[in-house]
């Protein structure tokens, strides 16, 4: 990978990771597109997913404040204090993040092989766009976040382990199935997809050092992690502004186009 490779994958990944349509996805097809093949291709979406989990932290940096200082008040016993809006966003997020570990530790062998092909980009593509055209159909009436609700919000993140379904697209749709707007819904994501994308990036980031991979490219590596955060950040802003007032119908018939052009290259239909 080389400098102008890194700067491509990351601002593909800045673009992708929140935008529902896939970040993990559009990096295997990016790399299709450049012919970049590398033992360390999950490895390296990792590191491009820390910028991005950066630009969470930095994007929402008062709720994680906020939410810091809701821990402290239940660790030194003075959880009565707590504002009941508190104490539920920071249980919900407790709650949505331990499906997606659970399925990642399960599923981890998957996602470094069986589920790193364009053809299967193609058919979740597709399929994700199936469930926001089945979810915008539906009856929206905003209610509060809870702990049950963001439980099933978690299980929905778990299907973007699978590539090309979208983390970002997975938790909207899980949240307005649970009767979240869909700004509240992807501004809940964002906040739940920081701790497993830093936990997973991290694991990965070491296995980098530790293979000698990332000191061979440090200077890519280094500007791809600065694209992905800056492009990141300007996407979590405009995507919160569109969804107060438009749909995912338009991301559905992106990702149905792109599953379709995919699949005439594969395959010359």
């Amino acid at each position: 990978m080389d400098l102008l490779e890194g700067i491509i994958l990351g601002i593909v990944q800045g673009l992708t990771e929140f935008l529902p349509i896939s970040s993990s996805g559009h990096l295997i097809l990016a790399r299709e597109v450049l012919g970049l093949e590398t033992d360390f291709g999950l490895a390296v979406d990792a590191v491009l997913q820390l910028a991005t989990a950066l630009a969470v932290l930095v994007y929402f940096w008062r709720d994680w404040v906020g939410l810091l200082l809701t821990l402290g008040k239940f660790l030194i016993g003075r959880g009565r204090e707590v504002a009941p809006a508190s104490k539920t966003l920071l249980l919900s997020l407790t709650a949505g993040t331990i499906p997606a570990v659970l399925f990642g530790l399960l599923l981890e062998d998957y996602m470094e092989t069986t589920w790193r092909s364009a053809l299967l980009v193609a058919g979740t593509l597709a399929f994700g766009a199936i469930l926001f055209v089945i979810v915008e159909r539906m009856t929206h009436r905003s209610q509060p976040l809870s702990m049950g609700k963001a439980i099933v919000i978690g299980l929905f993140q778990s299907l973007a382990l699978i590539p090309g379904m979208s983390r970002s697209g997975m938790t909207i749709v899980g949240g307005l199935l649970m009767g979240l707007s869909r700004a509240e819904a992807a501004r809940f994501g964002f906040l739940l997809s920081a701790p497993i994308i830093i936990g997973s990036g991290g694991k990965k980031l070491l296995e980098l050092f530790s293979n000698g991979y990332a000191q061979q490219f440090e200077l890519s590596l280094a500007a791809a992690f600065i694209a992905s955060f800056v492009v990141g950040m300007a996407v979590i802003h405009w995507l919160l502004s569109y969804l107060r007032t438009h749909t995912l119908l338009p991301f559905a018939w992106y990702r149905l186009a792109l599953a379709g052009v995919v699949v005439f290259v594969l395959f010359g239909l």
